[in-house]
């Protein structure tokens, strides 16, 4: 067999991260490392984990020769609470926003799909977002950037027709009601690590 193990053999092979563990997540560009902040481990099932961004997370930028991280202007996460969900394999993510506690939307972040190890994980957000209100609307968000970083050379047409197909998917599931993260609905930044 020989060859590379794929991503999503590396992800799955990797240390299991605990409840309360303050893992990096990183996003890596084209193989060099961009940027990363510390996110706390809410729980790990092994093809599938959720992260804690909370107001105040330091974010560490990287010299990189794409230029400067479209976020280099802040030093910190100074959005609210945000339950990040992992499955491996996916071309996105699920984030969860809550306002004072209180759960408010979906964001559907599409990524690479996460590579780990026992210090964090490694992605790359591909631009392009959905977000889900709670009655289940689907709004598109920043499809125009999907041209920009094709000219900027962050993405390539075939990555961006894999992330519109993502899209379309993940669009279908909320319209059917067939969610696979629906098993979190009910958390709460108050239940803490190991909770759910």
């Amino acid at each position: 067999m020989g060859g590379r193990v794929s991503r999503s053999m590396q992800m799955m092979f990797r240390p299991r991260f605990h409840p309360g563990d303050i893992v990096l997540r990183r996003e890596v560009l084209h193989g060099q490392l961009w940027m990363e902040h510390p996110v706390t481990v809410i729980d790990d099932r092994g093809d599938e984990f959720a992260v804690l961004l909370q107001p105040g997370s330091q974010f560490t930028f990287h010299d990189h020769p794409q230029g400067v991280h479209p976020w280099s202007g802040q030093s910190e996460w100074r959005g609210p609470e945000v339950l990040q969900l992992y499955r491996v394999g996916l071309w996105y993510s699920v984030w969860l926003f809550f306002d004072q506690g209180r759960f408010r939307n979906w964001y559907i972040n599409f990524e690479a799909p996460v590579v780990g190890d026992e210090g964090g994980f490694d992605t790359d957000d591909y631009g392009l977002d959905l977000i889900v209100n709670p009655g289940q609307e689907v709004v598109w968000k920043d499809v125009d950037h999907l041209d920009v970083m094709i000219g900027n050379g962050r993405l390539n047409s075939s990555k961006v027709l894999g992330v519109l197909a993502a899209a379309r998917q993940v669009a279908d599931l909320v319209r059917r009601d067939d969610r696979w993260w629906s098993s979190w609905d009910g958390w709460t930044p108050a239940g803490g690590p190991g909770c759910r």
